[in-house]
């Protein structure tokens, strides 16, 4: 596929040597970057190097015919365009050349106007799709707050929301499904707040053991208890004058969650083991994707913390209810990734944004940068395609799962993909009274795609 400001790509292929010397001088004079092979099999094996935007090939060729070549195309590189020539033009030829998804088919002695029209399409279509990457680029670029991008309504109201907030708020609960960036909301809250160019300590409430989860918080003097050689500062008193990030803050045991309001209500902590509290003055932003109003409902969670953690609460958005975002962060990622990957990767295809804009999400804008990551590993060309963004799909859009391997244990990530896959579409099957059409239509996706994520993840 072509770089940005660099001409299209055609390949002529024709056991004729005259033919294809003329079409490839009448390509260069239209302004593509043209070559040639003689013959189906040659221009199958060079095709994957050369990687051309569009194909003209003979229907009729010794080795290998022109429908075979259009299909192995289609299948390698569906971006790429293809036009067929032949000298015997039928009606079921015509007929096949489409439905094997050729642009259209010329005849022969050429008919070179129609032929210009026909590259003048290919050619405006590929300069099109690179200023609108350049604009995407652009815009993501001018869209980006503190490592947020977000053109759409939300996001702007969000964006507002943290700058007006951020330099008067001590303490902030932020919801959100996994993956919807709630890391950076309260990075850029410390960033505009108080506490900027000091610490930011972020603790990950579902990790610590929960016996060790006081010493982490409030530190411990020598010999609280076995093992404590030393005295261990806690995570409030590093944060003080900064902010502590409670990541999964819904999963704070109860028996620490009374310590924890003191420390929040008061300013005060007191290290295990010591019968002196410590003053600090710490900005505390707590985040969960669970409803810690039904957690306190149920007893689950301390409704007097809850309150406090949620005088301001910010509640993030899914990725399919701002889908008009997702052109915007897939720029701003393939730029990011194929700098770090060392890929000269400059976009996304069409029919490939599509297809991401189309994709339901469960694992939000984490799920969409790992996949934009496996589409750049996969991709071998200048542009991603729908190829390979399909490819690196799979993993989440399987038609018929593999049978799980009990040999092998499952990875952390894939666990808890799967785990918020499948609350989020219970969760969308429960507002929609278990009417299946309802619910596919609030996630965002056919009633066949729901029917396989539910025979997938095993729902009844």
């Amino acid at each position: 596929m072509t770089t940005q400001n660099a001409a299209p790509r055609l390949l002529v292929v024709d056991d004729e040597p005259d033919v294809v010397t003329v079409v490839e001088r009448f390509g260069r004079q239209l302004g593509f970057e043209a070559t040639t092979r003689l013959g189906g099999a040659d221009a199958l094996a060079f095709i994957p190097e050369f990687r051309p935007d569009v194909v003209i090939v003979d229907l009729q060729m010794p080795d290998v015919g022109g429908l075979d070549v259009l299909r192995a195309i289609r299948e390698a590189n569906p971006e790429c365009q293809v036009v067929l020539m032949t000298g015997n033009p039928t009606l079921d030829t015509a007929i096949e050349a489409v439905k094997g998804g050729a642009l259209d088919y010329v005849t022969k002695p050429l008919d070179f106007e129609r032929l210009r029209g026909l590259l003048t399409t290919v050619r405006e279509g590929i300069h099109r799709r690179e200023r609108l990457l350049t604009v995407e680029a652009d815009v993501a670029g001018r869209f980006e707050f503190h490592g947020m991008v977000g053109r759409s309504a939300v996001m702007q109201q969000l964006f507002d929301s943290i700058r007006r907030l951020a330099p008067h708020v001590r303490t902030m609960l932020v919801t959100g499904e996994t993956g919807t960036g709630k890391e950076l909301v309260a990075r850029a809250m410390h960033e505009l707040g108080p506490g900027r160019g000091r610490r930011l300590v972020t603790v990950n409430c579902s990790a610590v053991v929960e016996n060790l989860f006081e010493s982490e918080l409030f530190g411990h003097v020598r010999g609280a208890f076995t093992g404590a050689t030393d005295a261990k500062v806690g995570l409030f008193e590093h944060a003080n004058h900064g902010t502590l990030f409670l990541d999964e803050a819904g999963e704070l045991p109860m028996a620490l969650q009374a310590k924890l309001l003191r420390a929040v209500e008061l300013g005060e902590v007191q290290r295990v083991g010591s019968l002196e509290s410590r003053r600090v003055e710490v900005q505390v932003i707590a985040a969960t994707n669970r409803d810690l109003r039904a957690e306190s409902a149920a007893g689950r969670f301390r409704s007097d913390l809850f309150y406090r953690l949620s005088i301001i609460e910010i509640h993030l958005m899914p990725l399919r209810e701002r889908r008009e975002d997702i052109p915007y962060l897939t720029a701003r990622f393939v730029q990011e990734l194929s700098a770090r990957l060392h890929r000269p990767i400059t976009g996304v295809s069409a029919a490939a944004e599509r297809l991401l804009v189309e994709a339901s999400w469960p694992g939000n804008i984490r799920e969409l940068k790992n996949v934009i990551e496996r589409a750049c590993l996969l991709g071998e060309g200048k542009m991603l395609g729908e190829r390979e963004v399909q490819q690196a799909l799979a993993p989440v859009r399987t038609e018929r799962p593999a049978p799980p391997d009990h040999t092998r244990p499952l990875s952390d990530d894939h666990q808890r993909l799967s785990t918020a896959q499948r609350e989020q579409i219970q969760r969308v099957l429960r507002e929609a009274g278990g009417n299946k059409a309802k619910a596919a239509t609030l996630l965002g996706v056919s009633r066949r795609s729901l029917y396989r994520w539910l025979d997938r993840l095993h729902i009844d």
